[in-house]
Formats: C-alpha cells, sequence, structure tokens
C-alpha cells in the first residue's frame, strides 16, 4: 500500500519535511531514489542530458562506494545529490543511534544538505535530530516504479496525471524498477516538457 500523492494526514504528521516547492511556479523536481547502479543510473542519465535536465539523486552510501565512476558522472553532469542512508535503512526497525551513524556515514560520501529517508520511514526522534543538519525531501508524486505488479504505463499515468506545479517526482534507479522507469521516465518528460513544465533541482 502507498500512496501516489503524499496525502494530508502525512504531510500534517511531518510538517518540517518538504513534500513540494512552490505552487506558484510551473516548475517540477525529479527524484531518483537508490542509486548509483550500473545497470539503471547511467540510462537515466543519458535521458536527461538528452532533454537538458537537472535533477535530485538521493544516493545509497555502499552503492556510492561499490560504483564511484557513476557518482562522480552524476555530480560532473551537473545534477544534486541526496543523503538516503549508507545501507537504505528502515528508520522504523532501526535504533535511532544506529539510524543516525548510518546517515552520518553516507553523508561522509555524499556532503550535502539534502535527506530522504528509505520508504519515508523515519521516526520522530530520528527526524528531529536530522532536521537540524538536512531539509528533509518526501514527495509529492510517487511514481510507483518499484511496485512489480504495477504496468509501465500504469506508472507514466501516475505521473502525468498527479503532477501539478511544484511536484516532487520520485523514481528509482534500482534494478527493481527498470522495466517501468525506462517506459516512464522519458514519455513524462516529454508530456511535462509540452505541458510547459520546467525542470529544477531541489
Amino acid at each position: 500500500m502507498y500512496f501516489v500523492n503524499a496525502p494530508f494526514f502525512l504531510r500534517w504528521m511531518y510538517p518540517k519535511v518538504l513534500f513540494n516547492k512552490s505552487r506558484k511556479e510551473k516548475k517540477v523536481y525529479l527524484t531518483f531514489d537508490d542509486g548509483p547502479i550500473p545497470e539503471v543510473t547511467p540510462f537515466v542519465l543519458e535521458t536527461l542530458a538528452q532533454h537538458q535536465i537537472k535533477a535530485t539523486f538521493f544516493c545509497v552510501g555502499e552503492n556510492i562506494q561499490k560504483h564511484p565512476s557513476i557518482f562522480e558522472r552524476i555530480l560532473k553532469e551537473g545534477h544534486q545529490v541526496g543523503n538516503h542512508t549508507y545501507n537504505h535503512l528502515k528508520g522504523w526497525e532501526t535504533d535511532d543511534i544506529t539510524y543516525l551513524e548510518n546517515v552520518e556515514k553516507c553523508q561522509e560520501l555524499t556532503k550535502t544538505n539534502l535527506f530522504r529517508p528509505p520508504y519515508a520511514r523515519a521516526k520522530k526522534s530520528q527526524l528531529r535530530q536530522l532536521h537540524h543538519q538536512y531539509e528533509v525531501v518526501f514527495w509529492d508524486v510517487l511514481s510507483g516504479d518499484f511496485d512489480t505488479e504495477l504496468s509501465p504505463e500504469k506508472c507514466y499515468q501516475n505521473v502525468v496525471r498527479h503532477t501539478k506545479n511544484g511536484a516532487i517526482i520520485v523514481f528509482h534507479d534500482n534494478i527493481k524498477a527498470t522495466a517501468r522507469l525506462t517506459y516512464a521516465l522519458p514519455k513524462a518528460i516529454i508530456y511535462l516538457k509540452q505541458q510547459g513544465y520546467s525542470f529544477d533541482v531541489l
């Protein structure tokens, strides 16, 4: 069970978390979670370059250490990076000290002011600490590309039907998402451009 649009109660529960940017500007913000990995991240980078778009990559620390050249390519091509923990931890299932140490281990590699908890699951006690150092980012539109039961076309429709000004859109550059990501991302970019949206980093 997941929400394509972040619901009101979630926004109410986490008032300091960033769910969207200004609704006044016709801009959207593409974000990618879980990379970098060689099987998917280069496709994302090539697609963004083709359309001259910059995006934000919430990177997992162990993937940065496994694939440093891809991480360097993300930076070299002018994209933004965020911290997504070192081991893609579920905050709800992890004690605070272990979780915060894991975030810090990733921070040594990312050196960023942005953090997104994997699965959008972090305890309030963890977030209280993280808010001192990071802009904590959730989402406005969740593509659902991680859902193996979702068709690629439905993934695309999730994005184009729910995106509005200021939307923070989540895709995943991981293996599980590949079939839906590679179909939906290029089509969604073309559609959103046709609707007059520009793209920016957070």
